[in-house]
């Protein structure tokens, strides 16, 4: 059997070329990742000053390339859908910056964590409870948790290039050296990732990454150590290391892996759903079909990627340009799934840029992707007292808590008693309850400090 039979491109009216293509397309859309993600969950290490250990970054690198790779393979040829996978952004920062920095938690365990959350989905995706549980959770309150993580990776964005710094008691914060090269850098980056994002070109968050290093190289930061040579990173530094016992022994990460839980499921249908009716994958009342195999792919993906040694893996919502490209098949997903594992040699070299330099890097992605992740917003009414003070509480704890996971759980909590007091008990399914005691659950056992 060849391609065109397997991926039945005859059905879909396509042809190899245009499914080459669209893999083409969606790969230089979501590459920014192999940079951007080893960064994130390398920062504990950078912010603490070495006192607490982040991921390594380099093992990292090969990870982040190894999963997307793999899932997104897998999705091509079980699956057969043009939909690319890889660490999702706003996970991995839940990882490094509220396990990791802030709990304390050495990342082995976190790992760990990723892997039993990514077990839940692949149970409830198995067993078909999926659905329930998505019923549970209001399309609002799902849609303020895009936007307080949209909001975090911006904030997150915004420190990195300088332009938020540490501030005073009674000012946690405040503006950095507008005049810096850093500060420079990463603003014509981001402006030159929008501008490009808005005209809908092919990798614009990538070129984005692109235009701050060469403008914080010409204005004197230097991207390489004197005498850094390409050497590749060990993989096995990271590689079957996550604590899968012990991340069970952390009284504080078995809401965590809840929270972990919750986000990839409530990620991956939004993503899905959406992909599919781009694409044209629905019946004709306008629902999706033939999306449960996509539902195990990203539920094992996440597990893999634990055990790959990266976070929580799951579907990409940049699978949307290639499928503007006209990608309709698996093949599509298989291509961009190959350019992943040919940039692995690549790990060399992106290793030998200091890690400073990297973090300055990525700050325009993670402003570009906050700013995409705010679109959710028109799910939310805004003339509903209910959906308001619940973004408001979500939004709230997540970003001046600098804690995802926080946030989450105070949308789970508040979202059910405020539906009680505006007498609309009614309106909350009774699972509500079920997430609204893993959210109490979240604030009992937190670690504070």
């Amino acid at each position: 059997m060849g391609l065109r039979e397997y991926f039945e491109l005859d059905k879909y009216g396509t042809t190899v070329r245009r499914e080459v293509l669209a893999g083409v397309t969606t790969f230089a859309a979501m590459a920014y990742i192999l940079i951007v993600n080893p960064v994130i969950l390398h920062l504990p290490s950078i912010i603490s000053h070495g006192k607490i250990q982040g991921f390594p970054l380099g093992p990292e690198i090969i990870a982040t390339a190894v999963a997307a790779a793999v899932a997104t393979i897998l999705t091509g040829i079980y699956a057969k859908r043009p939909f690319a996978m890889a660490p999702y952004m706003g996970e991995n920062a839940l990882i490094a910056l509220t396990v990791v920095l802030g709990m304390g938690v050495p990342w082995p365990k976190a790992l760990g964590a990723v892997f039993w959350g990514g077990i839940l989905f692949l149970i409830v995706s198995l067993l078909g409870i999926r659905a329930m549980l998505a019923r549970a959770v209001p399309r609002f309150l799902a849609a303020s948790w895009s936007v307080g993580i949209g909001l975090f990776l911006m904030f997150v964005g915004f420190a990195e290039a300088g332009i938020s710094v540490p501030g005073v008691p009674g000012a946690p914060v405040k503006v950095g050296n507008m005049g810096s090269a850093s500060v420079i850098a990463a603003i014509v980056g981001m402006g030159v990732a929008l501008a490009l994002l808005l005209k809908r070109v092919r990798g614009a968050i990538l070129i984005g990454i692109g235009t701050t290093m060469a403008v914080a190289w010409a204005l004197g930061i230097p991207p390489i150590s004197p005498g850094a040579k390409p050497v590749m990173p060990n993989w096995g530094e990271v590689l079957g290391k996550l604590d899968i016992i012990g991340a069970l022994h952390v009284a504080p990460l078995i809401p965590i892996i809840f929270v972990l839980f919750l986000c990839d499921m409530f990620d991956t249908m939004g993503t899905v759903l959406g992909l599919a009716m781009k694409a044209g994958f629905v019946d004709e009342k306008g629902r999706p079909v033939g999306m449960e195999r996509v539902f195990h792919v990203d539920a094992l993906a996440t597990v893999l990627g634990a055990i790959f040694g990266t976070s929580t893996t799951g579907t990409f919502i940049e699978s949307a340009t290639g499928i503007e490209e006209g990608g309709r098949t698996g093949l599509t997903a298989l291509v961009t799934g190959l350019l992943f594992l040919a940039c692995i040699p690549l790990a060399s070299y992106i290793a030998m840029l200091q890690p400073s330099f990297l973090q300055l890097a990525s700050a325009p992605a993670l402003m570009a992707v906050g700013v995409l992740m705010l679109s959710v917003v028109k799910q939310i009414n805004f003339d509903d007292p209910l959906q308001v003070a619940t973004l408001a509480i979500t939004v709230g704890f997540m970003i001046f808590t600098f804690n995802i996971a926080l946030g989450i759980a105070a949308g789970l909590v508040s979202y059910p008693l405020l539906a009680l007091l505006l007498g609309r008990r009614r309106e909350i399914h009774p699972l509500a309850w079920v997430l609204f005691a893993m959210g109490v659950a979240t604030f009992v056992l937190y670690p504070y400090t």
